[in-house]
């Protein structure tokens, strides 16, 4: 009987060559070439058919796979040629590549499993499957199961082969390169990137192979070869492919290595895995480079690879270097995420610290990170932080979250940022030094506190000098803050930085948090803190007002022939976030000199209100988002120091304000007993002082030199024991070195004179004779300040005569004056500010000690009141339309200080607007305050009485 043939079948039948010429096909093993353009020309104009043909051919070559298998010649030599036939349809049917796909995948799959080790094979597979992942649209990923899970089983034979060890050296990098190209395929295909729940089992596979290559080659190599990643293309079509549509693609063709030409070396195998990393690197979105950290992350966990850190850290960097310029902020992200998950019990792991290093290096790369949430990162590594020091106060991975910490300054892309970041830190870290050190694990919890404080100082630090380094290239040396460095730059007379910066210095009134650290029980965080703080006067504290060559001033800057808006530009006053600052920073320094103790408040103070020593410091860092503390806020200390509140404190700020009431009262007026402070201490007190005598010496002489006086005059004492007398003759010593630094600076000869004689004379007075120390009296003082306010560069600088001068330099000065009006927003404070009275307003602070009631006249509205007000508050609508009754529906002039005051007046108030306004009911009270206001009460039928009290009565008197 007479079978029917398919046309299909005939033509397929006619690409083979005879059964007898098979042997001989070689090496090319290709169908004959016009049979098979009639194969693709009916394949191409009969869609339909095509799947039938691919049937027919998946049947033929998984029988041929079979018998190639058990070492058949011919069946082999059939097995490439039909490889070669689904190649040529694949890429001639392009357009309907998808009806050939299921064929195609699951022959490739089938061929890989039974011939595993045959190179020509593989490399004939691997060719087939670049044709299909170069035309498909990956809509049958996920979508077909058997596709899917055909097309998974791929990925893992050619990654296997990509990764393949062989005893052979040029065997092995020959499987490598065509399992690199197949996979490089995958990664360049739409297969990979249309479902992106399949996208990370895909990765995972493909991460393995060029894992295992990436760790085992040298960095060098790898920096050597990934400079010209993004320049040089492993292939003409990859380069291509992203950017031409499916149709218009060319497939590369893949094969063996021919015989007799030298083999393919280690570094083009290394160099093939690099541009198949940077090829993913570079493709993938947000979403889905977050899946590649995860499997990185897999990968590397499995492996074992995470005590490798130099390779960690190079693979990190170039994820982030090579992935889109928007989703580069993911790699740094997931890492720290991770961190936060990994809850192993101490001693941290391996990972713990392979994961920090990644951190750091992606931080301190130079590869920029555009949006990247700066202060949730920096949130999470401080929970982490306290995290490790609850958990092991000994684990070595806590330097490397603070190096984590630090390396964040690296990247600034707004002006606020670091400024928002180092407030953040402060925020953390005052949250931390108001706990109370009591109960049974004292010791531990002690420990634990003090080392928090030191590791948060040293983030704070690092996190300022990583930002000063990276604003600049020519900024990366960074010397340390010691005296020796300060020294040098006063006798050069050249400022810190006189370049432009792109971010916003660190004010002042942020760091200030940290000044009550410098009174701290543990020696270990007052030499911290100091440290931390001669570094941020030195480079980071803003400078405005302050010269910058006193050498360079040519003319005498007199204040009667200046404008006032001149004068505050050059003048400091008390009222200046710089000189509260300063004043705070003499009166803690004063507190420390002379204290006897530095210790924390009694238990009684806080044990209600303070968290248990078993207490994590974990819970007590979460504190931070309460509502009663709100990033840096002033002190507002009573007038009497000596008032204690019955109620224990309640939060941050009023623990912080209690342990500053402490310290005070343990203040001695007279230095009689010797102080708690240890040598080491006097040496950072020295250069501090100095310090801000070099860098700020404007600030400095107006706020360190009543400071000296009270400190000299709080050292007189009739009798002394030895051990006493050696404290006196310390503190002498300093105020000496820091009068000897104010006559270099200020270029005043005699003072230098005066002050290198008294330190040569006070090391004799260690032993005492008399029990009476004489040297820098209060008369010897006296001359100090004569000296000072005699000297035409000081006075020309200040803008004052000798009489402003002298009021300016002998204004009373206490330790307790200094953090309360200094600090509080109050008294002479509010009047510069313009809290409520005219910013043009001068007043010497001598005058803010007497009651002066009249000024509150100052603080009325310039706006008159009238029968419309009256008539308003007896319909209750005085809170929304009297400007002089409450605050103003809009932000104004009033609302903020004049721009005379100086740059760092130059901001708005925020005000209550219209709309928020409530409408309260008539009341008494409100009708009563304006029938006042207009001079019409009981109490009063004056107006000139009801607006000038003061000088009423005393007309009166």
């Amino acid at each position: 009987m007479h079978l029917f043939t398919p046309n299909h079948v005939k033509l397929l039948n006619s690409c083979y060559p005879p059964a007898s010429a098979l042997l001989t096909a070689g090496p090319d093993y290709s169908p004959n070439s016009h049979e098979l353009s009639r194969l693709t020309y009916y394949a191409s104009n009969n869609p339909g058919k095509l799947a039938k043909i691919g049937s027919e051919l998946e049947k033929r070559l998984k029988l041929e796979s079979r018998k190639a298998r058990s070492g058949n010649i011919r069946s082999r030599a059939s097995l490439l040629i039909s490889l070669s036939i689904f190649r040529s349809l694949a890429t001639e049917c392009r357009r309907d590549i998808a009806l050939l796909s299921p064929s195609l995948i699951a022959s490739v799959d089938f061929t890989l499993n039974l011939v595993p080790s045959d190179l020509e094979v593989i490399a004939r597979a691997a060719s087939v499957f670049t044709a299909w992942t170069t035309y498909t649209n990956g809509h049958l990923i996920g979508a077909d199961s058997s596709v899917t899970n055909d097309y998974l089983s791929i990925l893992r034979q050619f990654a296997s082969h990509g990764a393949l060890n062989s005893p052979d050296q040029e065997t092995q990098n020959r499987t490598r390169l065509i399992g690199l190209a197949a996979l490089t395929a995958a990664i360049n295909s739409e297969a990979l990137y249309n479902d992106i729940g399949h996208f990370g089992s895909q990765v995972e596979v493909i991460l393995r192979a060029i894992l295992i290559i990436i760790f085992a080659t040298p960095i060098s190599t790898l920096n050597e070869q990934s400079s010209a990643v993004k320049e040089v293309s492993s292939s003409p079509y990859l380069a291509e492919f992203r950017t031409r549509p499916a149709l218009e693609r060319r497939a590369a063709s893949i094969h063996i290595h021919i015989d007799g030409d030298k083999g393919p070396s280690t570094s083009d195998v290394s160099d093939a895995s690099l541009h198949a990393l940077f090829s993913l690197s570079n493709h993938a979105n947000g979403a889905q480079l977050g899946y590649i950290m995860k499997s990185s992350f897999d990968n590397l966990d499995s492996l074992q690879y995470w005590t490798n850190l130099e390779h960690c850290c190079w693979y990190a960097e170039k994820i982030a270097e090579w992935a889109q310029y928007q989703y580069r902020y993911v790699v740094p992200t997931w890492l720290v995420d991770c961190l936060l998950t990994q809850q192993s019990p101490p001693p941290i792991s391996s990972l713990h610290k392979a994961l920090t290093t990644m951190v750091t290096s992606v931080f301190s790369s130079p590869t920029p990170l555009i949006n990247l949430s700066s202060s949730d990162i920096m949130s999470n590594l401080l929970a982490l932080l306290l995290r490790y020091i609850s958990q092991s106060p000994e684990d070595p991975t806590l330097s490397a979250v603070v190096q984590c910490i630090s390396s964040l300054g690296c990247h600034v892309y707004y002006s606020d940022q670091i400024q928002d970041l180092a407030a953040e830190l402060i925020n953390r870290l005052v949250l931390i030094q108001v706990q109370d050190v009591s109960g049974h694990h004292q010791f531990i919890s002690s420990s634990s506190r003090s080392l928090a404080i030191r590791c948060l100082l040293e983030g704070l630090l690092g996190l300022i000098r990583a930002a000063n380094a990276s604003d600049s290239a020519e900024s990366s040396f960074m010397p340390d803050a010691d005296s020796s460095y300060v020294v040098e730059k006063a006798r050069t007379g050249k400022t810190v930085e006189d370049r432009a910066s792109r971010r916003t210095k660190v004010p002042p009134d942020i760091w200030q948090d940290t000044l009550i650290l410098l009174c701290d029980p543990d020696p270990s965080v007052r030499k911290e803190c100091s440290s931390a703080l001669v570094y941020y006067i030195c480079e980071e504290m803003p400078k405005q007002g302050e010269i910058s060559d006193i050498d360079g001033m040519k003319h005498s800057r007199r204040l009667a022939d200046m404008s006032l808006r001149h004068v505050q530009g050059i003048l400091p006053n008390i009222s200046d976030p710089t000189s509260k600052f300063f004043n705070s920073v003499h009166a803690y320094l004063y507190i420390l000199a002379t204290s006897p103790t530095l210790g924390t408040l009694p238990g009684s103070l806080y044990d209600s209100n303070l968290p248990s020593q078993d207490e994590p410091l974990t819970r007590v860092a979460s504190s931070m988002d309460s509502d009663d503390y709100h990033g840096s806020e002033e002190i507002s200390l009573p007038q009497n120091s000596n008032h204690r509140s019955s109620n224990a404190p309640q939060g941050p700020k009023a623990r912080k304000e209690s342990l500053v009431l402490h310290l005070l009262e343990q203040t001695p007026s007279r230095y009689d007993t010797p102080a708690k402070a240890s040598e080491e201490d006097y040496a950072n007190i020295l250069r501090t002082l100095t310090t801000i005598q070099m860098n700020v010496p404007m600030h400095g002489l107006l706020t360190g030199v009543p400071m000296l006086s009270a400190l000299n005059a709080a050292l007189k004492t009739e009798s002394a024991g030895a051990s006493l007398l050696q404290r006196i003759v310390t503190v002498k010593t300093i105020i000496s070195y820091v009068l000897l630094t104010i006559g270099r600076v200020w270029k005043i000869q005699q003072l230098v004179f005066l002050a290198e004689e008294t330190t040569t004379i006070l090391p004799s007075l260690s032993t005492p004779e008399n029990g009476i120390v004489s040297s820098m009296s209060g008369s010897d003082f006296d001359s100090v300040l004569s000296l000072i306010i005699a000297c035409r560069t000081v006075q020309d600088a200040f803008g004052l005569d000798e009489e402003g001068l002298r009021r300016r330099l002998t204004v009373k000065w206490t330790p307790n004056l200094a953090l309360r009006d200094f600090t509080s927003p109050s008294g002479y404070d509010a009047t510069l500010r313009g809290d409520g009275i005219s910013p043009l307003l001068k007043i010497s602070p001598a005058l803010m000690q007497i009651e002066n009631i009249s000024l509150q006249s100052l603080a009325r509205s310039t706006r008159g009141l009238g029968v419309s007000d009256l008539r308003e508050a007896l319909e209750g609508r005085t809170s929304m339309s009297n400007t002089a009754l409450a605050r103003p529906p809009s932000v104004s002039t009033l609302d903020h200080a004049s721009f005379m005051g100086g740059d760092t007046h130059l901001r708005l108030t925020q005000t209550r607007s219209r709309t928020r306004a409530k409408k309260r009911s008539a009341h008494s009270n409100e009708v009563r305050d304006v029938l006042t206001r207009l001079g019409i009460s009981k109490q009063s039928s004056n107006l000139l009485k009801a607006t000038f009290p003061v000088l009423q009565k005393s007309s009166q008197g």
